[in-house]
């Protein structure tokens, strides 16, 4: 490979995220920029061609976003705060049923084996459940391709559906966020900051997707705190919603329109399960508490932490308490779910020795 191909890969991966978010917009779809990324990308590469994004302006991207979803903390938080540990606890309740139904549906319809259903079903970080299944005996790509396939799914469905069910429109970025123009030199290096300290932070004690974490959390600190109000501009965030929708597309690059159709079955039924399951407890939660529906069923749906923060942001839906609950999501999943699994393979050991 010469070394112009990667640049060459990676305009093209820029070059049709930026064609298709633009489409999108064009059309006024929801979340357009990212959307409208993922179905070029994707598209293109199922088709033979390989879009890239490259990692460290990805790395980048997803600080952007962290920085976006820290803003939306601010110091009224303390007010509600309190009303999440009902939400929490719905939550964990959710994500155990979840990954129990959608295990049993793919060993019973796939004929997954049992460590490769379980970490395909199980709703946390792609990357920590493909490590810990293939660490664990499980298939790889097919964990992968499973979790790759619920993202793009749950995505693609959910502002949809708000648009079509509950005819929520989308929040124009620029009147969320603020325009580049607008953007002070002392807003500018707080945010460089909080990205550069809070990434490098959050690495050090190993986060889950520490690029996003660690910079949400230190720019949600100094939120919470009063000390700023920067936000990152909408200019910004539109990037990295197109770097963001075009490494998802990226993702199937090397797979066939064949390969992808085969797991198609089982990853429709898998994430038909995760939003009926979210429906329900999001519905249940909000008639015992009195907390809005929407923006419970988006903090319960199990997408990318990133991608459902900014479905949230486009929906008018409250971030934080968005965010709050997807981090603590995949943080429980990765801590939970080899524990759990180790549990349930020593129990189905015993029961067949007796």
């Amino acid at each position: 490979m010469s070394h112009d191909a990667p640049l060459r890969h990676w305009a093209l991966g820029l070059g049709l995220g930026g064609l298709g978010g633009g489409l999108f917009a064009g059309l006024d779809l929801p979340l357009p920029w990212m959307l409208g990324a993922l179905a070029a990308t994707i598209t293109a590469s199922l088709s033979g061609w390989r879009p890239e994004v490259p990692q460290h302006l990805r790395t980048a991207m997803i600080a952007v976003l962290g920085l976006m979803l820290g803003s939306a903390f601010s110091p009224d938080l303390s007010d509600r705060v309190g009303r999440w540990a009902g939400s929490m606890a719905t939550l964990l309740a959710a994500m155990i049923v979840t990954t129990a139904l959608v295990t049993l549906y793919l060993r019973r319809m796939a004929r997954m084996d049992p460590v490769t259903a379980f970490f395909a079903g199980a709703p946390g970080g792609i990357n920590e459940m493909v490590v810990t299944g293939g660490a664990l005996g499980g298939d790889e790509p097919t964990i992968a391709l499973s979790h790759s396939l619920r993202i793009l799914l749950i995505v693609f469905t959910v502002p949809f559906g708000y648009r079509l069910i509950a005819h929520m429109d989308s929040v124009p970025m620029a009147q969320s966020m603020g325009r580049l123009m607008d953007l002070g030199g002392v807003d500018a290096l707080v945010m460089a900051g909080c990205a550069l300290i809070g990434g490098a932070l959050a690495r050090l004690v190993r986060l889950p997707a520490w690029m996003l974490t660690g910079p949400m959390i230190a720019s949600a600190g100094l939120h919470l705190a009063g000390l700023t109000v920067s936000k990152p501009p909408a200019e910004l965030v539109i990037l990295a919603q197109v770097a963001t929708g075009a490494a998802i597309g990226s993702r199937f690059r090397g797979l066939s329109w064949t390969e992808v159709a085969r797991m198609a079955r089982p990853a429709l039924g898998a994430t038909a399960i995760m939003l009926v399951v979210s429906a329900a407890a999001a519905g249940l939660l909000a008639i015992a508490s009195g907390l809005p529906f929407p923006a419970l069923l988006l903090a319960f749906v199990p997408g990318g932490i990133a991608e459902m923060c900014l479905v949230a942001l486009a929906l008018g839906q409250d971030v934080a308490f968005v965010s709050t609950h997807h981090v603590a999501r995949v943080v429980l999943v990765i801590m939970l779910a080899p524990l759990a699994f180790r549990f349930l393979s020593g129990g189905r050991s015993l029961l067949k020795k007796s």
